[in-house]
């Protein structure tokens, strides 16, 4: 009985044995199977649900003024994404998310209901934000860290600087125009989840330091706040449209400010308009008027045809050429080179055009820069309009003479009487003196460059000096007159064209230029308002602005006052 027991014992745990043989051989075989051909498909798969990879972008570089203080950086900042297949409940999640982020409920139930296995929620999100969205505590949304564009200074030479976009590329400014050296290098990076959910980085340390390179400008943040300050003044005194400062180192070149008004923040750049966004120094060319004067008194001088003290009758306020007619503000009979400049007479102008010839006038115009671009490292620059002579009529000579017929930049404008300043060598305008990488090391410079000689020392002094006239007593600049400083300029006011190419009745641009002190000049600063009302001439509109800019500016870079405007002023009128 015992041994018929012991057999069936034995029998059922030889079949068990042997079903268990079968069926661990079985699962070996499937794995095997599987291993060996269906290895890499099931790996992947496995790595598409818990690996996640993401291209990574290092920081912007910085953008520092000529004294390294910060005028763009970049920020860490967090944005949040979803996995939708992760979560559970999508339209409790949407509904959650979009209550903290403020955003549309369904658009978001539309991203989190999509077959992709990643989409973004609401990139750049604020700290707070970014909390409240943590505290949910959905599964399959996750936080990811990127860099954001962020200017400490706000509308400070916002439209020299330019701005980003969502993805840190530059689309303005310098942020544009330097964009291969500011932008941060890529590189990708996995993201692991475990069961939960959680996510931490498949290897630390896995990526080098991606951020950008650096630039130092030549802007001075002190004196861009000064022109931007009383920029913004004379156009709300005057109602103008707009207006530009410029403020440049005659002897080099340099920028140091850059101003424009209206202002805009580009940190919220899409809240303005894209007209506020343009460098409209460089990119919008205008009739200059009679700051033009400067270079048709340069080319008599120069040809040797004048000398300052040349003598022409200036017709009592009204020239006829052909079928035209040519007028003065005030009627004048018989004035001096010197006097034409210092009394802005546009029929001394003519005079002096026609015997100079319209060669030589076009030569000297060109020598100094106009209906040519500057070279200015940043993007739009305009050429101006400068036809040439052989296309003038005796009429285009003469308006040419006197600012009408030829348009300028403003930058071009700054640089040519720069270079009257700097003894008749036009300097190109640099903004840019230094790239550096992240630690400091120099990558590139750039320093003054001389592009040519405009004309002789004589004749650059001899302008010079009859300048200093223009802001003396009955002069057109004496409102632009420094206190304890001697200073050289010249006033502008234009007639502006329509869209029809006419003149526009009522519409001038008024602009001031000049440099100081003028023995030495250290700084030459252009104003330019844009249709002030009521009141338009250059002298009373922008001449004040210079003054108070010129100033402000020569004390905070510590020059001393010359105590000596009087008796110069004196000297220069006799000289007249």
């Amino acid at each position: 009985m015992k041994s018929t027991e012991t057999k069936h014992i034995n029998s059922r745990t030889i079949i068990i044995g042997i079903f268990f043989s079968l069926f661990f051989t079985a699962i070996g075989a499937k794995a095997v199977y599987l291993q060996i051909f269906h290895g890499p498909h099931l790996s992947q798969k496995a790595a598409d649900q818990y690996e996640r990879s993401f291209k990574s972008t290092g920081k912007r570089g910085t953008i520092y003024d000529t004294h390294l203080a910060e005028m763009a950086v970049s920020i860490d900042i967090t944005s949040i994404v979803a996995y939708p297949p992760r979560i559970d409940d999508i339209r409790a999640a949407a509904k959650s998310l979009a209550k903290v982020l403020k955003i549309d409920l369904k658009m978001l139930q539309h991203k989190l209901s999509s077959e992709k296995k990643f989409v973004w929620i609401k990139r750049r999100v604020t700290p707070k934000e970014a909390l409240s969205a943590r505290d949910l505590n959905i599964a399959g949304i996750d936080f990811i860290s990127e860099h954001k564009r962020f200017y400490p200074n706000k509308t400070l030479a916002a439209q020299v600087l330019g701005f980003t976009n969502i993805d840190d590329k530059g689309l303005e400014g310098i942020e544009f125009y330097y964009d291969n050296y500011l932008q941060g290098a890529s590189g990708s990076f996995t993201i692991i989840k475990d069961a939960l959910g959680r996510g931490f980085e498949a290897e630390d340390n896995q990526l080098p330091n991606y951020s950008g390179n650096n630039l130092i400008l030549t802007l001075d943040r002190t004196i861009q706040y000064i022109a931007e300050k009383t920029l913004e003044e004379t156009v709300n005194k005057f109602a103008a449209r707009s207006g530009i400062v410029i403020v440049m180192v005659p002897e080099t070149g340099a920028l140091l400010a850059v101003a424009h008004y209206p202002l805009f923040n580009p940190n919220a750049f899409s809240g303005f308009s894209r007209e506020d966004w343009r460098n409209r120094s460089i990119t919008d060319p205008f009739e200059p008027g009679s700051t033009m004067k400067i270079f048709s008194a340069a080319a008599a001088l120069e040809s040797g045809s004048s000398t300052p003290n040349s003598i022409f009758y200036c017709e009592n306020g009204a020239y006829k050429i052909g079928k035209d007619v040519v007028h003065d503000t005030h009627p004048y009979e018989w004035l001096t080179l010197a006097q034409i400049v210092k009394y802005s007479s546009n029929i001394g102008a003519v005079k002096l055009s026609e015997i100079t010839g319209p060669e030589s006038l076009y030569k000297i115009l060109k020598d100094f820069g106009f209906g040519t671009k500057t070279g200015i490292d940043g993007p739009g620059e305009t050429t101006g309009s400068l036809a040439h002579y052989s296309r003038w009529s005796k009429i285009d000579t003469g308006t040419i003479a006197f600012g009408q017929g030829i348009s300028v930049s403003a930058l071009q404008l700054i640089t040519a009487v720069s270079a009257i300043a700097n003894g008749g060598i036009l300097m190109k305008p640099y903004i840019v003196q230094a790239v550096t990488d992240r630690n400091g090391g120099l990558i590139a410079t750039f320093g003054p460059q001389t592009i040519r000689r405009a004309v002789s020392a004589t004749t650059a002094s001899a302008i010079a000096r009859i300048m200093q006239t223009v802001i003396a007593k009955g002069g057109t600049g004496i409102k632009a007159a420094l206190e304890g400083y001697s200073a050289g300029g010249k006033t502008g006011t234009a007639q502006k064209i329509d869209e029809n190419g006419e003149y526009a009745k009522g519409k001038y641009m008024a602009s001031f230029v000049g440099f100081a002190p003028a023995e030495k000049p250290e700084v030459a600063i252009l104003v330019v308002i844009d249709e002030p009302r009521e009141k338009y001439y250059g002298g009373v509109v922008a001449a004040p602005a210079f003054r108070k800019i010129a100033h402000k500016t020569l004390n905070y870079m510590g020059i001393p006052p010359e105590n000596k405007t009087d008796k110069l002023t004196a000297s220069l009128e006799n000289e007249a």
